[in-house]
């Protein structure tokens, strides 16, 4: 021992030295004693420079002149395009005439007939339920707007990802060619798929379905993907060994043995285009989130939670629907025969719902049933404003926290960022991409970062980062904190199991209701929006990774005396680091999605910019504004989404 211990501190260094991540960091300082005088000396300034900042407002203002003047007559347009936004156009309408023939009644009838043969009894009933309190809050056309186009573009979405997830899960080069575009587009924020479309489409139902089927299909087929590639290797070789074609065995192994992940990625892609659906209100698609959107616009607290609870509500009922779509199989029925007489008899009853309702002429939902929330909602807005919003005795009002938040924190982070000079920013996102990642990350990280001042929005991107940065901080803070109490207690982890999953279920649109009605509009309620967003996928995600550190590891440390706040510091976190990274990553991808959102509550920057955009037809402003999003969402990811080395090594 007495050798060991001489011998540490003249063998300690070379292997310090030898660490990766402090090679790396000793060839950053080189590298910025070099280069930082330089820079200082050329740019000083915090702003990007004016000769590196290439003006695409000509460009984009010409090409989107272009696509106006030839929509009508252009062969792409009238041969292509038009025939899709035609085919979009009957296929929904199609939907909402069937949906509105059926009648409340019979759409009730079938909802929940389906949830009982799919999922049970209970969820029949809250299926039932769901839907008529969308008809009891007066917005059963909307929701059977917002219906229609979301069976549209669920069933392309499906379409779509199982095609290509069967090519990725078939063949190991389109998996490799597929795998980065995938990665890419799942941290794009969903504000970015609108502005494509809208330039090709113009505002309406086509681009909502069309940038609806582009957000939800990556989700179907990456996980398509991983189920065909994942199925049992010792199931596939007895499936060959009878002689069996590639065809048979697709379809008799491999898509069978898929079948959870298939259903997972069914559940994914109905979640995230509704989520989709409710924000494509923006772009003109009529619904559900455009009432939320116009009661957000003159600030009508009431009305905008009419409409926000059935869109809450749909969410639930898909979510546990379709989640619930695996696993009751076994336990609703015997052999196929008696599951499709069920489903026979199901679609008998809402038929014939159906068709009483028509013959009664009860098609519509009677006005006698609705319930008006708007105006007592906006009394109590009213009361809050009087009593809780400024002038609280002590802890003050939640507007005075929000103002508090915004000049404590918001404005001295936008304001450093904007301080520091450009070159200055560029070298920190390299370190940081590269301390956790390879050289390729680093420099993916720091050309996303450089595009951003090319395009010439570096003041609003940074105003942008900065939010997402506060919000990062506090969804953190508050999700580790919670997440460890729930790994520590069951009796905790119940209680917030109900509230994690209706949050993790509402679209990003409905977080807006609540913190406008409570801190106003700004910056800081834009914030408040992301950290509840956040919140629930922190938790879940610091929660199963605490509860998977391995037990002997555990029993071990507990053997030898370690108290409970020992293990946590020692143990559990050191092992669970994969996990808390993780969080860290989906919580700034999913904050960074509600920030821009936020523009429509006074956040801001980016997301105005877009916003503006789109509600003025100045596409230039909003391509420019969706493209730096883009770019800092691509940025964000990479710094915080660590490379397995051993694996980069091994390829």
């Amino acid at each position: 021992m007495a050798t060991i211990t001489a011998t540490a501190p003249r063998s300690g260094l070379p292997g310090f030295l030898r660490h990766p991540a402090t090679g790396k960091l000793l060839l950053l300082a080189v590298a910025a004693a070099v280069l930082v005088p330089l820079a200082n000396a050329r740019w000083a300034s915090g702003s990007w420079p004016h000769a590196l900042t290439v003006d695409l407002t000509e460009p984009l203002g010409k090409a989107s002149d272009w696509v106006i003047d030839n929509r009508d007559s252009h062969p792409l347009f009238l041969y292509f395009f038009g025939y899709v936004s035609n085919a979009v156009v009957l296929s929904v309408r199609a939907v909402y005439l069937v949906l509105l023939a059926a009648g409340w009644a019979g759409v009730t009838a079938a909802a929940a007939l389906v949830a009982w043969r799919v999922a049970g009894v209970r969820l029949a009933l809250g299926t039932g339920a769901a839907f008529l309190a969308c008809g009891l809050l007066g917005m059963w056309i909307p929701t059977m707007q917002t219906l229609a186009l979301m069976v549209v573009a669920v069933l392309a979405s499906v379409v779509i990802g199982v095609l290509l997830g069967l090519a990725a899960g078939l063949s190991d080069r389109t998996y490799r060619a597929l795998r980065p575009v995938l990665d890419t587009m799942q941290v794009f924020p969903a504000y970015a798929y609108l502005l494509p479309v809208v330039l090709v489409f113009g505002m309406g139902v086509p681009a909502a379905v069309l940038a609806t089927v582009v957000y939800a299909a990556p989700p179907m087929a990456r996980l398509t993907a991983l189920g065909l590639r994942g199925a049992d290797a010792g199931v596939m070789e007895a499936v060959e060994s009878l002689g069996t074609t590639a065809r048979q065995r697709l379809l008799t192994a491999r898509i069978p043995l898929a079948r959870k992940e298939l259903l997972l990625g069914l559940n994914q892609t109905i979640m995230m285009a509704l989520s989709m659906a409710v924000i494509a209100s923006v772009i003109g698609a009529a619904g559900l989130g455009d009432r939320v959107y116009q009661a957000l616009a003159s600030v009508d607290v009431g009305a905008a939670l009419a409409a926000g609870i059935p869109i809450v509500l749909l969410a639930v009922v898909l979510d546990r629907v379709t989640g619930a779509a695996g696993t009751v199989d076994d336990e609703l029925g015997g052999d196929t025969g008696s599951r499709w007489t069920g489903w026979a008899y199901a679609a008998v009853v809402a038929v014939a719902v159906a068709v009483a309702g028509r013959l009664t002429d009860r098609l519509d939902w009677p006005e006698a049933w609705l319930v008006n929330i708007a105006e007592p909602v906006n009394r109590a807005v009213d009361w809050m404003t009087d009593h809780l919003y400024s002038g609280v005795p002590y802890v003050g009002g939640t507007a005075d926290w929000a103002g508090h938040f915004t000049t404590w924190v918001l404005d001295p982070m936008r304001d450093g960022l904007q301080w520091l000079p450009w070159w200055s920013v560029l070298l920190i996102v390299a370190a940081l991409a590269w301390l956790i990642g390879t050289w390729r990350t680093a420099l993916t990280a720091v050309l996303a970062m450089a595009a951003i001042g090319v395009l010439g929005v570096w003041g609003p991107s940074l105003d942008t980062l900065s939010q997402v940065l506060a919000a990062v901080a506090v969804t953190l803070v508050l999700g580790f904190a919670t997440g460890i109490a729930a790994a520590r207690s069951e009796r905790c982890e119940r209680v917030l199991r109900p509230f994690l999953d209706v949050f993790q279920t509402m679209p990003q649109f409905v977080y807006l209701i609540p913190v406008v009605a409570l801190f106003g509009v700004g910056r800081a309620p834009a914030v408040a929006a992301a950290v509840v967003y956040a919140l629930p996928a922190v938790v879940r995600i610091t929660t199963q990774g605490l509860r998977q550190v391995d037990p002997a590891a555990m029993e071990s440390s507990r053997s030898m005396g370690a108290t409970g706040w020992q293990q946590l510091r020692q143990v559990q976190l050191p092992l669970a680091r994969p996990a808390l990274l993780l969080a860290l990553n989906q919580g700034v991808v999913l904050v960074l999605a509600v920030v821009i959102i936020g523009g429509l509550v006074g956040g801001g920057a980016l997301g105005y910019d877009v916003v503006f955009g789109l509600a003025q037809g100045d596409l230039a402003t909003g391509l420019v504004a969706g493209a730096a999003i883009v770019c800092l969402g691509l940025m964000l990811d990479r710094v915080t989404q660590p490379t397995d080395r051993r694996t980069k090594k091994g390829a």
